[in-house]
């Protein structure tokens, strides 16, 4: 009874610091990390303690090719456009793909990085932005991912 309640704060608290940082993204383009560890914290406790979608190995390396990924295409992105006032994708965003693969594992990143990736440019297509927060983006496509791993796959 007292696991289910640990549980349950720890989704509250996950869900919360979600919000956040969605919000300061969107209204600062920044990712702050006191939002993003215990995000991250509290993904790696309930995919280690609880019963969860995905296991543990693979959340860890969901986490790792998240991060790694991020860095890629942060690094190919600034190739591209070396010049700009802002980076292409910044480190919190990568630390989020990190996060997002402890929540998430690898199946589940790639269905949220498709999602959130579309999401954004059809928002960013009919804003006409230039710059484009993913963290909302990137938070909606993990919410419909981990639905989709749990009720279709």
């Amino acid at each position: 009874m007292i696991s289910y309640i640990f549980f349950v704060f720890l989704l509250i608290g996950a869900f919360y610091c979600a919000y956040r940082m969605s919000a300061t993204d969107f209204k600062r383009r920044i990712i702050p990390d006191v939002y993003l560890f215990p995000f991250m914290f509290a993904g790696l406790l309930i995919t280690t303690f609880f019963p969860w979608v995905i296991t543990i190995s693979d959340s860890v390396i969901g986490g790792a090719t998240g991060y790694c990924l991020g860095l890629i295409c942060g690094f190919i992105f600034e190739k591209i456009k070396p010049n700009e006032k802002y980076p292409p994708i910044g480190m919190g965003d990568i630390k989020l793909l990190g996060a997002g693969g402890i929540w998430l594992g690898t199946m589940g990143l790639a269905i949220a990085m498709a999602i959130s990736c579309l999401l954004s440019y059809a928002w960013g297509y009919s804003k006409k932005q230039k710059y484009i927060p993913f963290a909302p983006f990137f938070l909606i496509g993990g919410f419909l991912s981990l639905i989709i791993i749990q009720f279709l796959l």
